[in-house]
Order: C-alpha cells, then sequence, then structure tokens
C-alpha cells in the first residue's frame, strides 16, 4: 500500500482524490489531510479515513477541532496547524505521493518540500509551478521526485506523449501542444457587457465544477494562461508551441502534434476524477468513479481560436512567459489580489486584466534563480496590485 498526504484536501480536487482512494483501499492509505478553514468538512473526512495527521493551517481554529476530534472515534489522528506544518506532513517518510491541490500561491512551499523528499507530486496547483519555474522543476530533477499532471489538459498531453516520457523532458518527436479551453461562461457575451459581470456569473462555470478563484480564473481565460506556461515548464517547450484551442464541450482535453503529422487527443467526460485515477494508478489504469463517455449525446465538437480582446489575461500571460525572470510570479501574484478584489465586490471584472497588466508595467524584470527572488517579488507584486485597486476604487 502506498502512504498518501493531500493538501487542500476539502476542496474540490481533494475531495475528488479521496473519492478515487476510497475506490482502492487495497492500494492506498490516507496518511494525512490538509485544509485552511473548513474544519467541518476535515472533521467529516477525518471520521471516514481516519489519516494518522490532519493540519488546521488556520491556528485560530485548531483548538475547536482538536477538541471535536478528541471526543470522536479517530481520538488518536495528530492535529497539527499553521503553515510550515503542511510542508512537515507533505515531507513525512511513509508518505509516497503527496496531491498538490492548494490553490494560489498559497501551495509554493509544502509543493516544493515534497519534491525535495522525492515524492511523486501529483501537481494540481499550477500556480505553484508558474511561481518557481525552473527551481521547482531542477528540485524534482536533483531529488528524484515523480511528477505527474492532474490538471485535466496537462494529463491529457501527459497521456499522449511517446512512451516511457517524464515531465521535463523535451521530446523531439513532438511539434506542438494543443491546450483546449472551454472559452469559459463569456465565450459569447457582447463585450459591452463584461464590464457588468457579477461575481455569481463568473463562478458559474458551463462544464466544470471548481472553486471560486478557479472558475473566475476560467472566466478571465487566466486560467489558460497559466496553464500554458505550466505546459512550457511541463514539457520543456516554447510559448510558441503551446497553441490555446476553444473547445466548448470540454470533450477533448488536449492534443499532441507530432513531427509526423499525427495528433494525438485524450478524451473523457469532464470529470477530475479521470486525470486523478490516471496519476494514482501509472503506469497501469484502474477505475475513477467517472462515467463512460457516450460519443452520441456529445454528438459535434467545435474549435476556435481564443480572442485577445475578450481574454486580455491570455495575452498577457503569453506577454509574462516571454518576458521571463520574475515576470510569470508576478503575474500570478496580481492575478490573485485581482480575483480576490473582483469577489469581494472591489473591482468591476474587466478591471482584473488592467490591474495585471498595470502591475507587471510597474514592476521591473529580475532573474527568478533563487527562491528568496521568487518570493520577494510575490510580495511586492500583491503590494503594489492592493494600492492599484484602491487607485481604481478612487
Amino acid at each position: 500500500m502506498k502512504g498518501i498526504c493531500i493538501l487542500g484536501a476539502t476542496g474540490s480536487i481533494g475531495v475528488s482524490t479521496l473519492d478515487v482512494v476510497a475506490r482502492h483501499p487495497d492500494l492506498y492509505r490516507v496518511v494525512a489531510l490538509t485544509a485552511n478553514t473548513n474544519t467541518d468538512a476535515l472533521f467529516e473526512q477525518c471520521l471516514e479515513h481516519h489519516p494518522e495527521y490532519a493540519v488546521v493551517v488556520d491556528e485560530k481554529r485548531v483548538q475547536g477541532f482538536r477538541e471535536k476530534i478528541k471526543a470522536s472515534i479517530v481520538a488518536d489522528i495528530k492535529i497539527l496547524s499553521g503553515v510550515k506544518a503542511l510542508e512537515q506532513v507533505a515531507a513525512l517518510p511513509n508518505v509516497d505521493s503527496v496531491m498538490a491541490a492548494i490553490v494560489g500561491a498559497a501551495g509554493l512551499m509544502p509543493t516544493l518540500a515534497a519534491a525535495k523528499s522525492g515524492k511523486t507530486v501529483l501537481l494540481a496547483n499550477k500556480e505553484a509551478l508558474v511561481m518557481s519555474g525552473d527551481i521547482f522543476m531542477q528540485t524534482v530533477a536533483e531529488s528524484g521526485a515523480q511528477l505527474l499532471p492532474i490538471d485535466s489538459e496537462h494529463n491529457a498531453i501527459f497521456q499522449c506523449m511517446p512512451a516511457a516520457y517524464k515531465t521535463g523532458m523535451r521530446s523531439q518527436q513532438v511539434r506542438r501542444i494543443l491546450l483546449t479551453a472551454s472559452g469559459g461562461p463569456f465565450r459569447t457575451t457582447p463585450l459591452a457587457e463584461l464590464p457588468n459581470v457579477t461575481p455569481a456569473q463568473a463562478v458559474a462555470h458551463p462544464n466544470w465544477d471548481m472553486g471560486k478563484k478557479i472558475s473566475v480564473d476560467s472566466a478571465t481565460m487566466m486560467n489558460k494562461g497559466l496553464e500554458m506556461i505550466e505546459a512550457c515548464l511541463l514539457f520543456s517547450m516554447k510559448p510558441e508551441q503551446i497553441q490555446i484551442v476553444i473547445h466548448p464541450q470540454s470533450v477533448i482535453h488536449s492534443m499532441v502534434d507530432y513531427v509526423d503529422g499525427t495528433v494525438l487527443a485524450q478524451m473523457g467526460n469532464p470529470d477530475m476524477r479521470i486525470p486523478i485515477a490516471h496519476a494514482l494508478a501509472a503506469p497501469v489504469r484502474f477505475e475513477s468513479g467517472a462515467g463512460p463517455l457516450d460519443i452520441f449525446k456529445v454528438a459535434r465538437m467545435d474549435f476556435e481560436a481564443p480572442d485577445f480582446q475578450r481574454f486580455p489575461c491570455l495575452r498577457l500571460a503569453y506577454e509574462a512567459i516571454n518576458a521571463g525572470g520574475i515576470m510569470p510570479t508576478v503575474l500570478n501574484a496580481a492575478n490573485e489580489i485581482a480575483v480576490e478584489a473582483f469577489l469581494d465586490g472591489q473591482l468591476r471584472f474587466t478591471d482584473i486584466a488592467r490591474v495585471i497588466e498595470r502591475c507587471m508595467d510597474a514592476i521591473a524584470v529580475r532573474p527568478a534563480n533563487t527562491l528568496e527572488f521568487i518570493l520577494d517579488a510575490d510580495q511586492q507584486a500583491r503590494s503594489v496590485s492592493k494600492q492599484l485597486i484602491t487607485e481604481l476604487d478612487g
């Protein structure tokens, strides 16, 4: 049996991972579960899966959680708190695989800790890779960790790569990657209506069930911009070799174009249990709980090129990776702050891209060759973005 640690257990990816793991109790045991503030959901997960460790990041909530566990049938679970505890459980000796499912920059340090410890890293936290770039990939190579992508698109690309392919390798057989995107809820909305989009409309994704932040990123297509940067790093490709294709049905999850003209596509229902099960079972396959694809019900598949006027965040992502250095970190940090402000009613939907672009203009490109430089750039971009939001409000 393999031990698994799930960072971000109460989010949608964490819940789906536990669903898949529960279907194969002879193969996986849950060693550690973590949550930020959702202690009610974490408590129920502890009752069902009985991990050795549970981490509550929000230290204000840990005492109440500890008392509930102590009075329950799983009183022997070790309770930890704070951000450092995430790194601790990610590096436990009896953990073989770490599901990195914490959204945003908060997932960087524990995901790096898992990589440094040589774990099998199941990467659902794209921001960690976007921020740390080459440092993360170098850590994986030096430690002997195995890096398996969980995002449906990157997992699809991985499945379509040549036999024995490992992330970080450059395959000379591959000409380009076709990275698919649903286009989100505003793919056909008149441009004049976009400034009036509400948070409730932005989080209502037509195909996928995701958290609020990722749903907004999908609506702006920043999610696809971050995935493009992630794909460059995971598969050692240049930005111009990543072609983004809007595919509203979300049936083809991505494609790989080979030098001989062959294009391989991975298809399936929009259910995150499919890529999770693939990564957990690799190099074999086992049952995920997802239903079979009914190709007759799908009936048709459409494809179109993205419009940078409609999706300026996508343009900014290409500008960030082409600029290099700390700029992808700046892009990610500014986006996190702007999306949070939008969800809180402080920004219009179209102001998200304006804040990101102004933040990128305000910060000079510097090398991203140490973790300290990256974390400093992250904090600087957050500070600048908050100031820009105040100015926009004014």
